[in-house]
């Protein structure tokens, strides 16, 4: 399916690596020229080179860290012309309530929650004043699930649920698109590290990582690729009626309570 992106701008954050990267290459493969973000230049530089290499779009790459605010008003006056945000960048921390302290959280949710709040709020003047734009959040499914055991991230991700739902409720009249998907397990770097120390040592084996998620419908974890389609889609025109949802990807876990 043609989705229409061809030449359009798009700024990923969290873009070298797991969803954010899998991003990348399925807008680079639309036409869509990239900015990417993340923390580390190494990972940037490495995304850059294959996406240009399989795409003929323009890459470039600024390694920054969006949970200092002065990076995203960097970010903004750099690439005021963006068409689409996505937000991607956080990683927050499992454990339950008494075994994450203040700084931990304060840290998570400086750059997930906070990240994607400056980041929209400074893109979304900017797309309003040009006459549009889309704005995609990438959460997760643990809103939905409420685990105790990873109770900073069910937090956070409730908060970015209602972000979306509330800013995208009224954006249309701006123009402006804002949605969301949340994923649930998926196959990046990060889970099938922590998944094969776990295999490791119920099994002995770290390549078992994959027999955790069996009782998952379906099987299995997702595919980085599976949530970058949906972001496609919904950065589209295919899909200019859709604002203010958030499109859950986890197999129905979320739906049947969250236990797998």
């Amino acid at each position: 399916m043609d989705l229409n992106l061809k030449g359009k701008l798009v700024l990923i954050t969290g873009a070298s690596r797991g969803i954010g990267r899998a991003v990348a290459e399925a807008l680079g493969a639309e036409g869509c020229d990239l900015v990417l973000t993340s923390r580390t230049a190494a990972d940037l530089d490495a995304a850059k080179a294959a996406i240009e290499k399989r795409s003929k779009v323009s890459v470039r790459t600024v390694a920054a860290d969006l949970a200092d605010s002065t990076t995203v008003a960097r970010l903004a006056k750099g690439f005021a012309t963006i068409d689409i945000l996505v937000n991607n960048a956080g990683a927050i921390p499992g454990g339950q309530l008494t075994e994450i302290d203040e700084t931990r959280w304060r840290s998570a949710w400086d750059l997930k929650v906070f990240g994607t709040i400056n980041m929209t709020r400074a893109f979304y003047p900017l797309m309003k004043a040009r006459g549009g734009g889309v704005i995609i959040n990438v959460i997760g499914n643990a809103a939905l699930t409420r685990d105790p055991e990873y109770i900073c991230g069910v937090t956070a991700n409730a908060g970015l649920t209602a972000f979306t739902q509330s800013l995208g409720s009224t954006s249309l009249r701006d123009g402006i698109r804002v949605n969301a998907v949340s994923p649930g397990p998926t196959a990046t770097d990060r889970l099938v590290g922590l998944a094969s120390k776990k295999a490791q040592d119920r099994f002995g084996d770290p390549k078992r990582w994959p027999e955790l998620f069996t009782s998952v419908p379906g099987g299995r974890v997702g595919e980085p690729a599976e949530i970058a389609s949906m972001i496609a889609f919904l950065a589209s025109p295919k899909s200019d009626y859709t604002s203010g949802a958030v499109i859950t990807l986890d197999a129905g876990v979320s739906s049947r309570g969250g236990s797998f």
